[in-house]
């Protein structure tokens, strides 16, 4: 006999009020930042455009703070989810004649890309300059939610590679120091990879995330309908010097049965030179 399912009630009444109140404020919120940036947001205007007081306000979002970290969290999870999409939706067809279609990374990326582009002043709330007097809660729902993003990429990156080939990864020689930097991060953040593969992606999302910065605050704007190639480009390269450097130069990222890349095996700790090994645990945030 199976044992009862446990089925939470539904929300109250109370609470689906309350929930439709907060979607509300965020949407307002958000509709404020693209119209005047991230450093014009206002409680203040928000209520207002919601014909609310600010003391109404409270009962939902206590302080700005709280409704900042709302907003980024949203916005983190909103550009997943966008990078997602274009990961599933992605044609099977080869870009070429004879080719081979588009590898996930790079889908992701133009996803990532993409989605910068149409929300400039969203993208600048989590990556432009920081709102004057806000903390982020340590570990809290941005953190969660970068880190979720974090996660994508490096499946995209690393799919398919065993955790000697990414301990062994060919990279310059990382200093006692930073290799002891990169090992003892929170295994949340970067799923325990080695240090040279943490380098690797690390650089590899500085490289991606900068040619996206660039654009998305008018730098490359002289180059035009270009920007799309010249990014496109750069995403393959950068795939193909990460593959080149891992060892054995496999194929990549392989698709395991019902979508997505296999996920990584937690590599044995690798020890500076000169040094005994010793037991290491995490890896860095992006």
């Amino acid at each position: 006999m199976t044992a009862p399912v446990n089925v939470p009630p539904p929300p109250s009444l109370r609470q689906r009020r309350r929930a439709a109140a907060v979607q509300e404020i965020v949407a307002a919120a958000e509709l404020q930042i693209a119209e005047h940036g991230p450093a014009a947001l206002s409680l203040r205007a928000v209520a207002r455009s919601l014909d609310m007081t600010v003391q109404a306000l409270y009962h939902y979002f206590p302080s700005r703070d709280a409704l900042v970290t709302e907003l980024v969290a949203k916005t983190y999870g909103d550009l997943a989810d966008a990078v997602r999409e274009a990961v599933d939706t992605a044609p099977e067809e080869p870009e070429s004649p004879g080719g081979e279609p588009t590898p996930r990374f790079v889908v992701a990326a133009e996803g990532y890309r993409r989605w910068a582009i149409a929300h400039p002043e969203r993208f600048q709330l989590i990556y432009g300059t920081p709102l004057r007097y806000y903390a982020a809660p340590a570990d809290g729902p941005t953190t969660q939610a970068m880190r979720r993003m974090s996660a994508f990429f490096q499946r995209e990156l690393f799919g398919g590679y065993t955790a000697e080939q990414l301990a062994a990864a060919d990279t310059l020689a990382l200093s006692p120091a930073l290799r002891t930097r990169l090992e003892d991060q929170p295994t949340a953040a970067l799923g325990g990879l080695p240090a040279p593969a943490s380098y690797l992606l690390m650089s590899a999302w500085g490289h991606m995330h900068g040619l996206v910065v660039l654009e998305v605050f008018g730098h490359t704007a002289f180059l035009g309908e270009a920007q799309a190639e010249i990014f496109r480009l750069a995403m393959h390269t950068l795939l193909a010097d990460v593959r080149r450097r891992i060892a054995g130069g496999g194929p990549g990222p392989r698709a395991r049965p019902g979508g997505g890349p296999e996920p990584l095996a937690r590599p044995a700790p690798h020890p500076a030179p000169g040094t005994a090994p010793t037991s290491h645990d995490g890896a860095d945030d992006l």
